[in-house]
């Protein structure tokens, strides 16, 4: 009987509050002390089913000298609810569906992503490495690659790629090619030893033979490399391609001299900047001898009386058209050449290839004409004939400053190829 009453003292029944256990307990143990020392539960009346108020004292009262210390101020003694939870049972204690379900799929999604761009990569193996247009090198260094997506600002009122844009690509992949080598210098495109003796490379020939035009959108792959130009000189290839054919857009070779910053006078090459260079060159050409020779020089379609002159005067560089040597930036005179070209050329022709022979720099407060001379049996311009034309563009005073010599084939329609070619015609 006595063991009992004491376990239900502890364990009340089904029926029993917690205040009543609290009583019981007081009742059989004797009297408790008013104020407990230890946290004691009461159960106040009206509190819901399963909470509880606790009263707490965080620590017995200290003695000074036999009497009792007060540490608290007459106003706080404020009780301190803590909301109490009844004991989890097996069904609370389940888990939370939705979360698991919800960490499941997160962990699926993400799986299927990373698998996706696994996927992804042997696939496009360039657009990785290029997305931001920085280029690398291949083929044991000796060759840089660059893709290049044709913009809509870079096309012309054909709606394809204009030769401007072209070659603007390829004086960039040069740049980014010595950059990548850990060549560039302080100078534009210079090398470290270049630097060193303010020298300075400066384009003397250039020739392209273009066999398409990419058009808005197109996504174009440029390759370039170096070789040796005479003792003196060093040649620039390229060989520009359509990124998702495969066919060749352009092919292009240049030469270059070294010129003295200071001087603006050519120099020989030292001996130091050979060594730089010398183990990039690579002996591939672009454009083969007898496709060079198919390139008629500047000046040979000179025909007498047959041959037909136009002239545009008052060209002069703006600021923006100097590079960092302040000089016009060699792409700016294709653009000056083509000013004396006849309209009917232009609207019903496209540009095959050009030859460039640079004479002269050009600088800030220079004016020029263009010279134009079209050949006789074509320059009345008729839309299925190949056109050929002598340009010069010099100094009003009369010195040269480029030669070129251009030849035309009448505009080709691309249906069917994608991209490449013309946009169909827009309806009235």
């Amino acid at each position: 009987m006595a063991g009992s009453v004491a376990a239900s003292a502890f364990f009340p029944g089904p029926g029993a509050s917690p205040a009543a256990s609290v009583k019981t307990s007081k009742n059989m143990a004797g009297e408790l002390p008013e104020n407990l020392s230890v946290r004691g539960i009461v159960a106040k009346p009206g509190t819901p089913s399963g909470k509880m108020q606790v009263k707490a004292q965080a620590q017995a009262l200290p003695k000074v000298n036999g009497t009792k210390v007060n540490l608290k101020n007459a106003g706080s003694d404020i009780e301190e609810s803590i909301p109490y939870s009844a004991p989890k049972t097996f069904y609370n204690q389940l888990p939370d569906w939705s979360m698991l379900l919800a960490a499941v799929t997160t962990i699926f999604l993400a799986a299927e992503k990373q698998w996706t761009l696994l996927d992804w990569k042997p696939k496009k193996p360039d657009m990785l490495v290029d997305t931001f247009g920085f280029g690398r090198i291949i083929q044991d260094g000796l060759v840089f690659r660059q893709n290049f997506l044709i913009r809509s600002y870079e096309i012309g009122a054909d709606r394809t790629a204009s030769i401007e844009t072209l070659m603007n690509h390829l004086q960039e992949t040069a740049l980014n090619h010595v950059k990548t080598a850990g060549l560039l210098g302080d100078g534009f495109g210079a090398t470290p030893e270049m630097s060193k003796r303010n020298l300075i490379w400066v384009v003397s020939k250039i020739q392209l033979l273009v066999e398409q035009y990419p058009s808005w959108g197109d996504m174009v792959q440029v390759d370039t490399w170096v070789a040796a130009a005479g003792k003196n000189g060093m040649r620039r290839d390229w060989h520009v391609r359509d990124y998702n054919s495969g066919r060749t857009i352009l092919r292009a070779t240049s030469v270059w001299v070294m010129m003295n910053k200071n001087t603006r006078r050519l120099s020989k090459m030292p001996d130091e900047v050979r060594a730089e260079i010398g183990p990039y060159f690579n002996g591939r050409t672009a454009i083969t001898d007898e496709q060079s020779e198919k390139l008629a020089k500047p000046g040979s379609t000179s025909d007498g009386d047959s041959a037909k002159q136009f002239i545009r005067k008052g060209l002069t560089p703006k600021w923006g058209d100097l590079d960092v040597n302040q000089h016009v930036n060699n792409v700016k005179y294709i653009g000056w050449i083509l000013e004396s070209a006849p309209i009917s050329i232009l609207e019903k022709h496209e540009l095959a290839s050009i030859t460039l022979d640079y004479r002269k720099e050009c600088g800030r407060d220079s004016v020029l004409q263009s010279l134009t001379t079209v050949a006789g049996e074509c320059s009345d311009g008729h839309p299925d004939s190949t056109i050929q034309c002598d340009h010069l563009l010099q100094l009003e005073s009369g010195a040269d400053i480029v030669k070129a010599h251009t030849e035309w084939r009448p505009k080709r329609a691309h249906g069917g190829e994608g991209n490449m070619g013309f946009f169909p015609a827009e309806s009235a």
